[in-house]
């Protein structure tokens, strides 16, 4: 089975399905790993902020670099323009490569400024470190911004999404600008697996809800990269192809938004190491 891809500005394929690695360490990330590119992934998440990448890196040792589209992330609070490119030298390093597909921020910083940042990620991008440049839990109104001042173009912006927070409007002005929309936590962390309707159309179809919601995402376009500690959650979670969900059921998957975000809240605990901002 080959997963589709999506093309970015680049006119690099970036798979539909990628494995996704939060909150995954040691063996356990490596084991998740090496699942997904034993079976048919090709697409791998990570960050510096996972703490994962050497572990990782090790795993993707074993597998031949140019077939792989690998993404990592810069913390909030590297962003000014030196540590934005010490902390992909660094990632670079832990992983074992000379480039990244995707290289993201992970979280806009509203106390560094955004030209600086998107300056460092043009340099990365010139040296051939990073082969597109994207955003994560940007706003429509940050992603603007970001178009107006990079001299790359945004790629991506991987945000939470899922059938209980569908974001229209943001989801439909990625769309109008040509940016990837990239789902983080498609599984809602696995909250939305015990809706009633995924469990009726899980049962219906004879999958997993796990299949039901990402089938449903992957429909619309977007990117998913689900995480799993079992290698058979990770080789169940790309058999998404060569079976459909009916229109009325993915209308019904449609209506279940709720605008109820798992992470990507309102507010920001800005105390949090992954933000640097002194008091």
């Amino acid at each position: 089975m080959t997963v589709p891809t999506v093309e970015l500005p680049s006119g690099d394929e970036m798979p539909l399905i990628g494995v996704g690695t939060w909150n995954l360490e040691g063996e356990t990330v490596q084991e998740s790993v090496r699942a997904a590119l034993d079976d048919a992934y090709a697409h791998v998440d990570t960050a510096e902020g996972y703490m994962n990448e050497a572990e990782i890196g090790e795993a993707l040792a074993d597998y031949d670099r140019e077939e792989l589209f690998l993404t990592s992330k810069v913390l909030p609070k590297n962003l000014n323009y030196e540590s934005v490119v010490q902390s992909c030298e660094a990632s670079l390093d832990r992983l074992g490569t000379d480039y990244l597909d995707l290289y993201l921020i992970h979280w806009p910083n509203p106390a560094i400024s955004l030209r600086e940042t998107l300056d460092a990620m043009a340099t990365l991008h010139d040296r051939g470190l990073v082969r597109n440049v994207g955003v994560s839990n940007f706003s429509a109104y940050q992603l603007s911004a970001a178009q107006h001042v990079s001299d790359v173009p945004i790629a991506v912006n991987q945000i939470e999404f899922h059938p209980w927070f569908q974001r229209p409007d943001l989801v439909e002005y990625c769309r109008e600008t040509d940016v990837v929309v990239e789902a983080a936590a498609p599984l809602a962390r696995t909250e939305v697996l015990g809706d009633d309707t995924v469990q009726e159309l899980a049962e219906q179809y004879d999958r997993t809800p796990a299949q039901i919601v990402l089938k449903w995402a992957v429909e619309k376009g977007v990117v998913v990269i689900p995480k799993s500690s079992s290698p058979d959650h990770v080789r169940e979670n790309v058999d998404l192809f060569g079976w459909e969900l009916d229109e009325d059921d993915l209308r019904r998957l449609d209506d279940l938004d709720r605008d109820y975000p798992v992470y990507d809240t309102p507010a920001r605990d800005w105390t949090g190491d992954v933000y640097g901002i002194a008091e």
